[in-house]
């Protein structure tokens, strides 16, 4: 009789089976498509960052002067999300001379770093990243060349090789992309001016699949542009859009079959359409030490959007050799789609480029953020980096004796010695990783770690907040090596001189961004507060806590000491053993507290019951706090870690000398600035105009006016010019 259902049994199964996949399939697949893509974008995020320096070229004991520029990908506005941009400059084998994280602030950040003056002659890169970017590391982040000579070595050049420009290999007549083996093969026609034809070709079995049904959906950095069904009528069929609907820059087009599913991509690029922002009125050339006046004017389009738009302007000597991105230029293809494609075309403008050429270079990528397989996966990544809106993340790594990493669920504490004690506590992973957020100034802080249970004898590993994530390089060498060209030999020329006679660029510190937090105890106002200075002296500090703090006891037993609070709750009187710390960082031996000197000790607080900061319990708290108040009184325990830690360091101004007065334009001290003028943060006004007054050095050379800037609508521009000093 089982025998006999058995197959019955078996094809119900099927049946029910079958009608589970099939209702797998959304009903609405343009809503659901739709729906997945929002989903998506919102939760992984892109920023951009963009990094205006004074030069492309410099002598190994100069300063490099950049502004950064950080940009949300989506929008193209200034992002307000990260305030913290992770700047390196690289040598030649991708391993960083200089770190420095960069404050940012309405997703602009000014900074300055000093060139090590041992630094050989090469090809250095600089990378910039927030901590969401390293998520995604080491492609999802700006990356830019910058030429350093040291003409006191003779050391060779050296650079990093990479791959030629894909140009010259690429075929520009081939305008189709076809994706996997699929059935379907995508070619586009982009050359009429208000219309985009795309041409489907699918084979018979696709076709027959997806009863002719397919969708289209196009989106350009994360907004999209149209979504919608298609019929197809015959083998290959024909979908015209209309231009005005795609969004300016790279459009990603991508076929969808029946059931939802991505079978076919192409990209295209979509110019924006209008012309350079920016007028700038000035005098073409100029004699030594004269006054010159840049008038900045944006144009009537940027007028709405201006809003008091920030630029940066540079004026330095003319390279021969370097040649970066502009910023408006750099945004369309941005760390989206990689910096190779950057390199082949750098000497040029975008808008210079033929569409043949834009074709070939857009067959040949592929974006790093928009993943259709992730999208539609539903299934996003817990990322290890968060974005660092309001606190910077402090990261660190819990391991055992042997070097294993913890069980989830250990705690790690973080204090920060001072009168006013300030505590947090955080939760390992199951890898041993735990974090520490940290407000966000520009102070020293004294950070000080610890285990919380100290007889595992547990190790805190402290992670450097710099990602160690870089691409592999290969070094090559100038082997024949090359006369240094004598535009170089005079920069270094003119930094030596400025050397020796003590002229230096550097001014006063900028006003910070961030002002520290003023210090409150976390554990708020206490059940007692002993001010010893309103007591006679004791000898030892055992005879304070029985004389000055009832109910508090510090006693020895056998070669230790053990410290008890007693309190009472309503006609119950109960005894538990506090938390003891000295100035503010918990301690796990009694009779460190017991050994001090009562001459160095201020005050004493005591919470008598039990105390919750989030989930951490105290029984109580004891806080010793000394006249210093910075925890240099005990020597520190062996399951401490002690980390002096600066988040962001201030920033100094440019500063060129003026001659507006003739004893100044007499003076004999030679000025030799190789960098004539900088300023990251030049306003536009009400009606979008600025202006900008410089001196003239004493050397007659050409300069390149160099404006970059974006508005707070997220519309980019720039503008170079040459002036002369004759």
């Amino acid at each position: 009789m089982i025998k006999k259902f058995k197959p019955a049994i078996l094809l119900l199964i099927n049946l029910l089976f079958m009608q589970g996949i099939c209702s797998q399939t959304p009903q609405d697949i343009p809503g659901y498509l739709i729906q997945k893509f929002s989903r998506y974008c919102k939760s992984v995020p892109r920023e951009e960052i963009y990094i205006h320096c004074d030069r492309d070229e410099y002598i190994s004991g100069e300063n490099i002067w950049f502004n950064i520029y950080l940009i949300d990908r989506q929008s193209f506005k200034p992002s307000l999300n990260s305030r913290i941009v992770y700047f390196e400059l690289l040598n030649t084998e991708n391993r960083p001379v200089v770190q420095k994280r960069i404050l940012v602030d309405n997703g602009l950040g000014p900074g300055q770093i000093v060139l090590p003056d041992t630094l050989s002659s090469g090809l250095y890169t600089i990378r910039a990243y927030t901590s969401w970017m390293k998520n995604f590391l080491p492609y999802n982040c700006f990356m830019r060349k910058v030429a350093i000579y040291n003409t006191l070595s003779n050391k060779a050049f050296k650079r990093n090789l990479n791959a030629d420009s894909f140009i010259k290999n690429g075929n520009l007549n081939n305008n189709t992309r076809k994706i996997k083996n699929t059935g379907i093969t995508l070619s586009i026609n982009n050359s009429k001016p208000d219309i985009l034809e795309i041409f489907v070709n699918a084979d018979k079995r696709f076709r027959s699949e997806n009863n002719d049904l397919i969708y289209i959906f196009i989106q350009t950095h994360g907004n999209i542009n149209r979504v919608s069904s298609g019929k197809l009528t015959e083998e290959t069929t024909e979908f015209a859009v209309p231009k005005v609907l795609l969004g300016s820059g790279i459009n990603q087009i991508t076929i969808f079959n029946s059931y939802g599913e991505p079978v076919g991509e192409r990209y295209i690029y979509t110019p924006s359409g209008k012309s350079n922002f920016l007028n700038l009125n000035y005098v073409e050339s100029c004699n030594l030490r004269d006054k010159v006046n840049l008038e900045i004017e944006l144009k009537n389009e940027l007028l709405q959007a201006s809003n008091s738009t920030n630029l940066s302007v540079s004026i330095a000597p003319q390279s021969n050799e370097m040649g970066v991105m502009d910023i408006d230029d750099y945004l369309i293809f941005g760390t989206e789609f990689g910096s190779p494609w950057q390199d082949a075309i750098k000497r040029k403008k975008i808008k210079e480029l033929s569409r043949e050429v834009m074709d070939s270079i857009l067959l040949n990528v592929t974006s790093n953020w928009i993943d259709w397989s992730a999208i539609l996966s539903g299934d996003l990544p817990d990322f290890k980096y968060k974005i660092e809106k309001e606190d910077h993340l402090l990261h660190g790594k819990l391991l055992t004796n042997d070097q294993q990493a913890v069980h989830a669920g250990e705690l790690v504490l973080m204090c920060i010695p001072g009168k006013e004690a300030l505590f947090q506590y955080a939760k390992t992973d199951n890898e041993g990783n735990f974090s520490f957020n940290i407000h966000i100034d520009e102070g020293l802080k004294d950070l000080i770690f610890m285990p919380d249970d100290i007889s595992k004898n547990h190790k805190i590993i402290i992670e450097s907040s710099f990602s160690d994530q870089y691409i592999k390089s290969k070094v090559s060498v100038d082997s024949t090596r090359r006369v240094i060209p004598p535009y170089i030999s005079k920069l270094s020329v003119n930094q030596q001189v400025q050397k020796i006679y003590g002229v230096t660029a550097i001014g006063n510190f900028l006003n910070p961004n961030f002002q520290p937090v003023k210090s409150s105890r976390f554990y708020g106002k206490p059940d007692i507060e002993l001010i010893l200075a309103d007591y006679i002296s004791l000898p030892v500090m055992s005879e304070i806590f029985f004389e000055l703090l009832p109910g508090v006891s510090l006693k020895k037993k056998k070669s230790t000491y053990e410290i008890s609070v007693t309190y009472r709750i309503e006609d119950n009187q109960s005894s538990t053993t506090p938390s003891l710390m000295i100035d503010g960082v918990i301690i796990k031996d009694p009779s460190l507290v017991a050994n001090l000197d009562p001459e160095i000790v201020e005050k004493i607080d005591v919470i008598k019951g039990k105390y919750l900061v989030g989930k951490y319990y105290f029984p109580g708290i004891v806080n010793v706090i000394t006249k210093s108040g910075d925890f240099s009184c005990v020597p520190l325990p062996d399951y401490m870690i002690r980390l002096p830690y600066k988040i962001t360091e201030p920033v100094r101004s440019f500063v060129s000398p003026s001659y507006s007065s003739e004893e100044n334009k007499d003076s004999r001290i030679p000025d030799y600035r190789n960098t004539l003028y900088w300023n990251p943060s030049v306003k536009t006004d009400k009606d979008g105009d600025a202006r900008v007054e410089f001196w003239s050095s004493d050397n007659r050379s050409e300069y390149v006016i160099n404006i970059q800037g974006i508005t707070q609508e997220g519309e980019p521009f720039s503008l170079q010019k040459i002036i002369r000093v004759k």
